[in-house]
């Protein structure tokens, strides 16, 4: 399969989520055979991820650990306290707000670094957060969705930490040992693992549609404001952040990116093995919310990176 190809998918990876999501809930059974998959396919998804990382990225954390240290707290205090305040606010059922702190509780999401990229942001800035976020969500996905969500369902903290050990870090340092011995044989394969991203998000979005479909339609709405809310609250958050702290414009963009941006693919996964199918819902549709908001903002900033740089 060509760059070109593999290019074109990946870019309009939120025309492909829509079509199969669409076509999920009218044609539900093929996809809900699959659920069984779902730990293998993200695991694959992160092993992808850690075969493209660089020593350099590593680095680059070294360097700037105060500005990471600042993108870190503000990516797991605003979006998991900012869903947990859209729960409460919004008197979503159980199962609903569980999803939702639990996506706000999620890290930083892969693609935030394809859209800083598009952006005219500091990527060096944005794969340096998203890879500490992804490292510490072992403890802290789990133990803030625990702490703002266990009062709501009952939480296994200790089921879920095993969980993502499993299917985030395990794969990810296999990938990254995987590129440091074989670096040029996986150079040539790297324009491979972005297309297995976002095959997994088609996958994960289109499982959800399908296992909900007839319970979507009597939710969407407010399932929608607060996905919705969360995300451009994120954005707007992160930029208030790296501006309080005098951070560069590439900077305060790349912030608003990443923190409204969340790995909701995990989010869901986490939901559907260890809450309920509607738990996932909110993480389902926080991807189709943040691909198009960040989509929208990349563009945006792109075309008026003159009127807006230092």
């Amino acid at each position: 399969m060509s760059q070109k190809v593999l290019s074109f998918y990946t870019k309009y990876f939120a025309v492909w989520v829509t079509l199969f999501a669409i076509i999920a809930y009218f044609f539900p059974r093929p996809f809900v055979g699959l659920k069984d998959y779902m730990d293998w396919f993200f695991a694959l998804t992160m092993f992808g991820i850690g075969a493209v990382l660089k020593t350099e990225d590593f680095i680059t954390i070294a360097r700037k650990p105060v500005l990471v240290l600042i993108g870190t707290c503000a990516q797991f205090t605003i979006m998991p306290l900012g869903a947990f305040a859209l729960a409460k606010t919004l008197k979503l059922p159980p199962e609903i707000a569980v999803g939702l702190i639990l996506t706000g509780a999620a890290p930083g999401a892969m693609a935030s670094n394809v859209i800083s990229y598009i952006a005219k942001a500091d990527v060096a800035y944005s794969v340096s957060l998203t890879t500490v976020s992804t490292l510490l969500c072992p403890l802290l996905t789990p133990g803030l969705t625990c702490l703002l969500a266990g009062s709501i369902l009952k939480v296994n903290f200790w089921a879920m930490v095993l969980s993502v050990i499993k299917m985030v870090i395990v794969p990810l340092f296999a990938g990254f040992a995987l590129r440091r011995y074989f670096k040029e044989k996986i150079q040539n394969l790297s324009p491979i693992f972005p297309a297995i991203s976002v095959t997994f998000i088609i996958f994960i979005c289109s499982l959800v549609m399908a296992l909900n479909r007839n319970y979507l339609s009597k939710v969407s709405v407010p399932i929608l404001f607060a996905a919705a809310a969360l995300n451009v609250g994120g954005m707007l958050g992160g930029y208030a952040v790296a501006s309080a702290f005098s951070m560069n414009k590439k900077r305060r963009r790349t912030l608003a990116i990443e923190v409204g941006m969340q790995n909701a693919g995990l989010g869901t996964v986490l939901a559907l093995k260890h809450f309920t199918e509607k738990t996932a819902i909110p993480a389902a549709v926080f991807v189709f919310i943040c691909i198009i908001t960040a989509s929208i903002t990349a563009e945006y900033w792109q075309k008026h990176q003159n009127a807006i740089a230092e």
